[in-house]
């Protein structure tokens, strides 16, 4: 498998140059896993930042290729200085490598600069560690944590000259499988790749290897039509090919059935327990270049059961799995050491919910005592917030601002989301960390959520106007400032508002020009209030990727050919360009991009993702829902009863939380290298991790910002 052979659209050269396409890089003769450094390096000199395509990172592993059985080139389809800090990359990286028969290597989306290069001189798409091929690989892994990063992966695919539809392939070529948070709806990408995984992804890499591994020492029996069908028997990927979709005559679906008698009529995510067996990334990468985070980063613990009704991480992590506090302080000692970092990041959706959160804060601080090792939390949940906790996080360095996201702006809107902080707990939460020395606080807010009026939006300027008057008091100073950060809502797969109608890219940019203007008009605050928003066009076709069904996946392919890439970044991005795809892909089959996106679903329609199972019961889901038009809230499982989302039961799983009664200190190591032990996995698994940054740098668009909210 692997040996590129510049098949299918892309090695049609009349038909590719005439489509936009790729002409075929005409590899020169050549062992297959060979490095192609040499050619590439004279055109570096020629492109913007060079060193990102260099390699060579810090804790980075290239292994021979001949001794592997087992290839795996694994992408994020976005540029390095984005791709590189993500912890599910990174995870799933050190994993495969620490197999004695795996090898793993990474790979970035190119700029534009040089993909006109690599086409000029007959190169495609390689990896950054050995400089590799990608089509000379088993699998190709796609992680996404944004839709956005759709046509990325088609430039990468053609770069490759692997043929874009999954079913023009051949034997050789590699097997596409996609994973991430942003796969729990393939359905627009079900035509590029041959398979997905659903959920957490250390145990799935595994399973997926070993399926190989065992395929090919037999002689690759059934070719890869067969291989793709073990994957799918073991229930480790879903393989959308195995899947027929009917569609009613007003365009709805029919229904979505396996066109097999032998895969799972529902494929499942995997769940991954006890994390505090696989702590993971033992050695974080270290970047030559710039990056968009740099620091360690440790994941404390997965899933969340907050609840609120927007966020599609919270439903799809489910259930919480706590790492222990011994654990995570070992996981922070092995990174620091491999590394020298001097910034350490405790991730998850929540992290000042963990149950020995304030142990953990003490305990780092006093280890770090005098190293000058920060530490830092991401966005924090008021009603989880003290001013102890904040001072140990900022004990060992700088006390930078505080972040905070109510993401509603009235209090009869948070009802609805779910999120259950008042205008009376912020400002008091604020003007605590503005009396203890705090200057500066950033609010989050989302605008297009469910029910939303002007006056909700409007609200948002009386909070910050609060805000502001709190802290001067507090601090006895004036110059206090305040970031209102405002991004678009996006309706998603597997939550309760995933039937939702979302507010137009009209409707969201009035909104926020009312609530600019109101701002900048109020004399009191208008200096002291920073006011950061994207427009409401790329939020659409997030939307449109995010719902979308098979009948999407056109409109993505003549949107690259036409020139689409990078559609996460201001520059790059074009609404025009999209709109007119629809128009030509979507209205001829009577269906169109606001019928994706502004138009809300009923109860029983049949919706693209309702054959994929992530744990979520259904009827939970449309009850929630219509709690949330009541304006009714719903408590954490972590602290009450079960009220039966169905995730457990599902799964067989179930929460794990502390307190453990451990202790942080003294540190006992994480051994770097030291592999997991694998056993066969009967169970469906997936690609990607559950925790990563959601980074917004430059003039990238922040897929949280355009999406379901920010984790917190």
């Amino acid at each position: 498998m692997g040996l590129w052979k510049g098949k299918g659209v892309a090695g049609d050269p009349a038909n590719a140059r005439a489509r936009g396409g790729v002409l075929p890089c005409r590899r020169l003769a050549c062992m297959s896993g060979q490095s192609l450094f040499a050619r590439l390096e004279p055109l570096l000199p020629r492109v913007r930042r060079p060193v990102q395509y260099v390699g060579g990172e810090g804790n980075s592993i290239v292994k021979p290729w001949d001794a592997a059985a087992v290839r795996w080139a694994l992408m994020y389809p976005d540029a390095y200085e984005v791709g590189l800090p993500n912890q599910g990359l990174q995870i799933l990286y050190e994993i495969l490598n620490e197999q004695p028969d795996v090898l793993a290597e990474r790979t970035y989306s190119v700029w534009p600069d040089l993909e006109a290069l690599l086409r000029e001189h007959g190169l495609p798409q390689f990896t950054v560690d050995g400089h590799r091929a990608v089509g000379d690989f088993d699998v190709f892994g796609v992680s996404f944590s944004t839709e956005l990063g759709y046509t990325n992966m088609l430039t990468a695919l053609d770069l490759a000259g692997i043929a874009l539809h999954a079913e023009r392939r051949g034997e050789s070529d590699p097997i596409v499988v996609a994973g991430g948070h942003a796969a729990f709806n393939p359905e627009p990408i079900a035509a590029y790749v041959d398979a997905v995984v659903l959920g957490d992804g250390e145990q799935a890499v595994l399973g997926i290897t070993d399926v190989i591994r065992s395929w090919k020492a037999a002689g690759a029996p059934g070719g890869r039509t067969e291989l793709l069908a073990r994957l799918a028997r073991r229930r480790l990927v879903y393989v959308p090919a195995f899947y027929d979709v009917t569609y009613r005559s007003d365009g709805r679906i029919q229904a979505v059935t396996a066109n097999r008698d032998d895969v799972p009529a529902r494929p499942s995510k995997h769940t991954l327990s006890d994390l505090d067996s696989w702590p993971y990334p033992k050695a974080p990468l270290v970047p030559l270049a710039e990056t968009v985070h740099e620091r360690m980063s440790v994941e404390i613990f997965r899933g969340c059961t907050r609840g609120c009704r927007f966020c599609q991480a919270g439903m799809i992590t489910r259930p919480v799995r706590e790492r222990n506090i011994s654990t995570i302080g070992a996981m922070v000692d092995a990174g620091l050491r491999a590394t020298g970092f001097n910034e350490v990041g405790l991730l998850s959706l929540s992290s000042a919910d963990h149950t020995e959160i304030g142990e953990i804060a003490t305990g780092l601080a006093d280890r770090y005592e005098g190293e000058k090792v920060s530490l830092s939390l991401p966005s924090t949940r008021v009603d989880a917030f003290n001013i102890t906790l904040a001072n140990e996080f900022s004990r060992n360095g700088r006390r930078s601002g505080l972040t905070f996201a109510p993401e509603g702006g009235s209090e009869r809107l948070r009802k609805v989301i779910n999120k259950m902080v008042s205008a009376e707990d912020l400002v008091r939460t604020v003007s605590t960390a503005y009396a203890h020395g705090w200057r500066q606080v950033k609010l989050y807010f989302m605008c297009g959520l469910p029910t939303e009026t002007d006056q909700d939006v409007l609200e948002i300027a009386d909070l910050a106007r609060e805000v502001i008057r709190a802290g001067r008091r507090a601090s006895g100073h004036r110059d206090i400032r305040c970031t209102v950060s405002i991004g678009g809502f996006v309706p998603k797969p597997h939550t309760p508002f995933q039937w939702a109608g979302q507010a137009s890219h009209e409707v969201t940019d009035a909104r926020l020009k009312l609530l600019r203007d109101t701002v900048r008009a109020d004399r009191e605050i208008a200096r002291a209030v920073g006011f950061r928003y994207h427009d409401g066009r790329p939020g659409i076709i997030e939307g449109l990727l995010a719902r979308g069904d098979r009948r999407v996946g056109a409109v993505i392919e003549r949107v690259w050919r036409e020139g689409g890439r990078f559609d996460g970044w201001n520059e790059h991005f074009s609404f025009e360009r999209w709109e007119s795809a629809c128009a030509a892909e979507l209205e001829p089959l009577g269906v169109s991009l606001d019928w994706f996106t502004t138009r809300e679903r009923d109860e029983r329609e049949v919706l693209a993702w309702d054959h994929l199972d992530a744990g979520l019961d259904r009827d939970w889901l449309w009850a929630d829902w219509q709690e949330a038009l009541r304006e009714t809230e719903l408590d954490d499982c972590r602290w009450t009863p079960c009220y039966d989302c169905g995730v457990c039961p599902t799964m067989g799983t179930d929460t794990q939380i502390g307190p453990t009664g451990r202790s942080l200190l003294p540190v006992v190591g994480v051994s770097a290298g030291s592999p997991v032990v694998t056993a066969p996995v009967e169970v469906e698994v997936v690609a990607g991790s559950g925790a990563g940054d959601v980074p917004a740098a430059g003039s990238r668009i922040d897929p949280a910002a355009v999406g379901s909210g920010t984790p917190a």
